[in-house]
C-alpha cells in the first residue's frame, strides 16, 4: 500500500514538473497586431504621441503626432509594463527608414530619466547610411545587433536587410549566457556580470550611469530615437 502511495506521489510530482516546464516554454505575445494592451510610455500610464497600430504593425511616425500633443512632456520611449522578465527569449520583427535608429531594451526599471540609465540595449540602426546622413562617425559597438557600448556583433555572421525591409531579432538572456541573433544568425554572445563584463562596464561610457546593467529583472522596451519605426510579432518566452 505504501509503495502504491509513493508511486502515485512520484507520478503527481513528475506531472506537475512537466506542466511547469511546458508552461515556461510557452510564448507570450507582447504585441500580436491587434492590441496595445500592456504597452505605455516609460514612467507614464499611457502610450506617448506618435505610436499607433497601423495595418497590424506597431508604428511610430511623427505624422501621427497631433497638434494637441505638441505640449507632451513625458518620455517617448515605450515599454511593456504588465510584467517584468528575468531570464527570457525575446523575438520581434522590425524595420527602420534610411538613417533610422532605435533599440530594444530589457531589465528596465522605472524612476530614471530614460532606458539608458540602467537597461542594456540591443541596437537597431541603418548601418549603411546613418553616419553620412547624420554627419557622425559610428563606432562598431553602435551598429545593429550590438550590445550597445559593450559587445560588438560578429560581422562575418551578420546579415542586415536594408532600410524599409523587415529584419528579425532575438535576444536570449540568462545569467550564464546572453545571445543576440539577427535574421536567424547568432552574431554575439557574452556572459553577464563577470570580471570581463565589469571591465567593459567601467571603461568610461557608463561613468555617469552607475546603475547601468545592475538589475537582473525588469521590463522590455522600445526606443523612439526620432525616426519612423515599425515593429510586429513581438513575443517572449520565460527561461
Amino acid at each position: 500500500m505504501k509503495k502504491n502511495i509513493l508511486l502515485i506521489l512520484i507520478s503527481i510530482s513528475l506531472s506537475c514538473s512537466n506542466q511547469n516546464k511546458n508552461k515556461s516554454n510557452e510564448w507570450i505575445n507582447l504585441f500580436d497586431g491587434s492590441s496595445l494592451d500592456g504597452w505605455r510610455a516609460y514612467n507614464g500610464d499611457q502610450m506617448p504621441p506618435g505610436w499607433k497600430i497601423v495595418d497590424s504593425v506597431l508604428t511610430f511616425n511623427t505624422k501621427q503626432i497631433l497638434e494637441q500633443d505638441y505640449d507632451y512632456k513625458g518620455n517617448r520611449d515605450i515599454m511593456y509594463g504588465d510584467e517584468e522578465f528575468e531570464n527570457f527569449e525575446l523575438y520581434l520583427e522590425w524595420k527602420i527608414p534610411k538613417g533610422g535608429n532605435s533599440g530594444i531594451y530589457y531589465h528596465i526599471k522605472e524612476g530614471y530619466g530614460g532606458f539608458a540609465d540602467m537597461a542594456p540595449e540591443y541596437q537597431l540602426l541603418d548601418d549603411e547610411n546613418y553616419a553620412e546622413i547624420h554627419d557622425y562617425e559610428l563606432k562598431d559597438w553602435q551598429l545593429t545587433a550590438a550590445d550597445y557600448a559593450m559587445h560588438v556583433p560578429d560581422t562575418t555572421q551578420k546579415v542586415l536587410y536594408p532600410p524599409g525591409q523587415w529584419n528579425s531579432s532575438r535576444i536570449i538572456f540568462t545569467s550564464n549566457n546572453v545571445e543576440h541573433w539577427l535574421n536567424d544568425k547568432k552574431v554575439l554572445s557574452f556572459i553577464p556580470w563577470t570580471e570581463q563584463w565589469y571591465e567593459k562596464r567601467n571603461s568610461g561610457k557608463w561613468d555617469n550611469f552607475p546603475d547601468y546593467g545592475k538589475y537582473k529583472k525588469g521590463y522590455i522596451g522600445l526606443q523612439d530615437h526620432g525616426s519612423n519605426l515599425w515593429f510586429r510579432n513581438i513575443k517572449i518566452k520565460k527561461l
